[in-house]
């Protein structure tokens, strides 16, 4: 009797345990299926949580014209991660290297030329998408967005029967010319990024209003304030296309690891 007892509880404790390997195993496989979708898609997961990256190597290189990010600042860290989520994204990143690939060589060695900094190369993208004859409904055109008059004052020709700005290497030309002229005015290049946003006068009031000379630590209107921040992004997907990807099939296969060895256990 105390046999039969045995065997009979041996049998139910059996089945529990299958029920639970059952459970734990289907609670793996769609573990995985969300992170293997995460990675199709470009798994930006792992940008939700600043403290997994704010102190990461990566994250302290990132810079634009070797001007580094301020770190320590939690709110100017979780500013650019959300830029850099936005812009990782699969259909952004396609979209950037089909422009990226044609075009940017061609502004890269006009920059260099002149002395600018080459990461001033993602200005076109940000303001135009490196699309010809684009206009704002102010009357800015071209790759650099340039209003009439400030292409005027640097070399262009703006008329009714030709518009230079929609010639690259030209309206690269001009927009070179008036960096330099900006960083002698500002002797930061973040600075001069925000200035070809806003206006060189714009900028100074701001400053002196503020007393602060610091680009990430300025108030400035949500499109400027956000401007060196979406060009760093920019420049990451373009530089580091794969970054995000190889992030994201890291972490799935340190989970499958992970799951695999707890499996072995039971």
């Amino acid at each position: 009797m105390i046999k039969k007892q045995l065997l009979c509880c041996s049998a139910v404790l059996g089945l529990v345990l299958l029920s639970n390997l059952y459970s734990y195993n289907s609670a793996v496989s769609e573990e995985q299926a969300v992170l293997q979708q995460d990675t199709l898609s470009y798994s930006d997961f792992w940008l939700d949580d600043i403290n997994q990256v704010r102190n990461s190597p990566y994250f302290a290189s990132l810079n634009f014209a070797d001007e580094n990010l301020p770190l320590g600042d939690k709110q100017i860290e979780q500013k650019m991660m959300r830029y850099l989520k936005a812009y990782s994204r699969k259909q952004w990143s396609k979209l950037l290297h089909h422009k990226a690939q044609s075009d940017l060589p061609k502004v890269a060695a006009v920059l260099r030329r002149y002395g600018v900094p080459e990461d001033f190369k993602y200005i076109p993208l940000v303001e135009s998408n490196l699309a010809h004859g684009t206009t704002s409904h102010r009357g800015a055109s071209g790759y650099w967005q340039f209003m009439p008059s400030t292409a005027r004052a640097f070399g262009l020709r703006v008329d009714n029967e030709v518009d230079e700005r929609q010639h690259i290497e030209k309206s690269t030309v001009a927009a070179a010319k008036y960096l330099k002229s900006l960083y002698r005015v500002f002797n930061s290049w973040t600075l001069v990024a925000a200035a070809y946003n806003i206006g060189e006068g714009n900028l100074q009031r701001a400053i002196s209003r503020q007393r602060e000379d610091n680009y990430f630590k300025l108030k400035l209107n949500r499109e400027t304030g956000s401007y060196v921040y979406k060009l760093i992004s920019v420049k990451e997907i373009v530089e580091h296309p794969g970054l995000h990807r190889e992030r994201s099939k890291a972490l799935l296969a340190d989970a499958t690891s992970d799951a695999q060895e707890e499996d072995h256990k039971l």
